[in-house]
């Protein structure tokens, strides 16, 4: 019963909208229980545990020139907080301008993926005690300051875990709702040797607590990949192949999403405006942005374990299914990333990727997004180097997304001879992405989805590496 209560303040907001005037009604009720705990050198240093709900209402009115529309939303639900909630948006519509692309999508286009076969939420994330979360915490951070004697300090190490359900009820007769559950927990580490000092850090997340790394695990990665930043130096500027560690190449590729997005190419700011149907990347480049993933795990006791991916729900923020999309196939541009508004912008058909707050009308996010892996490891990718640059870590916001224009401060490994020699620091890699995208010269095999998207090991001829 007290599932259904939150569907039913979705209903009553809309059949409130309608008894109002309006044309059409779409609201979005979500109810979630959060916590975090950080933990420093084995101290709880902030614990927080939280529960919220809220329900969100757009409303449509149609005239002559398009449709006038409206949203707002609520934390307090009750009749009264409801009825300011369905006031606002009408009296908000009534004086906003006429957009002919408005509007909620067809009522043929509606629908959801089954709930149960997506697997996305597991009761075991709320039976962890909070007690548990923290010694798990502690146990991920010990072992990292355990791992070796420069290991002599830590940012801190976290638990996360939360379970949310999503409601969406609108006019034209779709009702869709789900629950999700995640968790997850990470250490950063400090490493020192003399006066130099190094930080790095390393996580497992999943939906299942059953799918959780061991602590212990963990921390002795992000042990690991603290103690090779010590010694870092600075490399003289040079133009030299470039290898994108996973997490890093993730960010990189995903660009192409980015530039693949309907509101860019609708507003012409983005490289990819006018391109579709045109080779845009190598033909070695394939890009998926799938909302229906699912993943079967084996647990060490040999039971399997089925779960959805952190991007997969049964239905996207405009109500439509979600779906499997080839952006990018064979370094084709073959579809963009496109929600109802956007779609009717360029006159083509929604490809499913609606994101939807509570408040405002739907962006474009995409679901679980990845680059189809090459058959070579990360260590033969290395070793076909004779002098180039292992990106561990980017920073800054050097990408323009209208010229393709690319530059990140770095800091990585240095590849000599075909093997990762020292570390290095406070370089620059620059590039143009059209180009980049075209040079990419091999492509690894370790494809992993420790988030929402993956990418594998990336090697990238031809950059700029700005250093001394």
């Amino acid at each position: 019963m007290q599932q259904r209560e939150l569907a039913l303040f979705a209903e009553e907001a809309v059949a409130r909208a309608l008894r109002a005037g309006a044309d059409d009604a779409e609201a979005v009720a979500y109810e979630a229980d959060e916590f975090n705990v950080n933990v420093r050198l084995g101290q709880v240093e902030q614990l927080t545990e939280s529960g919220s709900r809220a329900l969100g209402l757009r409303v449509f009115f149609k005239n002559s020139d398009g449709q006038q529309t409206a949203s707002t939303s609520t934390s307090d639900l009750s009749a009264d907080g409801i009825t300011r909630l369905v006031t606002g948006a009408v009296d908000l519509a009534r004086v906003t301008g006429a957009d002919p692309f408005a509007g909620l999508p067809e009522p043929d286009t509606f629908g959801s993926l089954p709930i149960v076969t997506l697997a996305l939420h597991f009761s075991d994330v709320e039976k962890v005690t909070a007690l548990e979360r923290i010694e798990t915490a502690r146990r991920c951070e010990s072992a990292a300051l355990e791992y070796d004697p420069r290991i002599q300090n830590s940012a801190g190490s976290s638990y996360d875990a939360s379970s949310a359900h999503r409601v969406m009820v609108n006019s034209r007769s779709f009702q869709g709702e789900y629950r999700r559950s995640y968790c997850g927990f990470s250490v950063s580490p400090v490493a020192q040797q003399d006066a130099a000092m190094q930080r790095d850090y390393w996580y497992s997340s999943a939906r299942s607590a059953k799918l959780l790394e061991s602590p212990e695990a963990i921390g002795e990665e992000a042990a690991r990949r603290a103690l090779r930043r010590l010694g870092a130096r600075r490399v003289p500027t040079q133009q030299c192949p470039v290898v994108f560690a996973p997490e890093i190449a993730r960010s990189l590729m995903g660009n192409l999403l980015n530039a693949a997005d309907g509101d860019a190419i609708y507003r012409n700011a983005s490289m990819f405006a006018g391109k579709l149907g045109e080779q845009v990347a190598g033909e070695n480049i394939t890009m998926i942005d799938d909302g229906t993933m699912v993943f079967d795990h084996v647990l060490p006791n040999g039971e399997s374990l089925r779960t959805g991916g952190f991007g997969t729900a049964p239905f996207d923020g405009d109500g439509l299914p979600t779906r499997r999309t080839v952006i990018i196939e064979r370094g084709v541009l073959k579809n963009l990333m496109l929600n109802t508004y956007t779609g009717r912008k360029l006159n083509l058909p929604s490809t499913g990727k609606a994101s939807r707050g509570l408040a405002g009308t739907p962006g474009i996010g995409g679901g679980n997004y990845f680059l189809e892996p090459g058959t070579l490891t990360p260590e033969q990718i290395i070793a076909d180097v004779p002098n180039g640059l292992y990106v561990v870590q980017t920073m800054g916001f050097g990408v323009n997304l209208v010229t393709g224009d690319y530059s990140q401060g770095a800091s990585g490994l240095w590849i000599e001879n075909g093997e990762l020699a020292y570390p290095v620091e406070e370089i620059t890699i620059a590039g143009n992405l059209k180009e980049m995208f075209r040079n990419v010269s091999a492509i690894g095999n370790d494809l992993e989805f420790r988030s929402s998207g993956a990418v594998p090991t990336v090697r990238i001829e031809g950059m700029t590496v700005a250093g001394s």
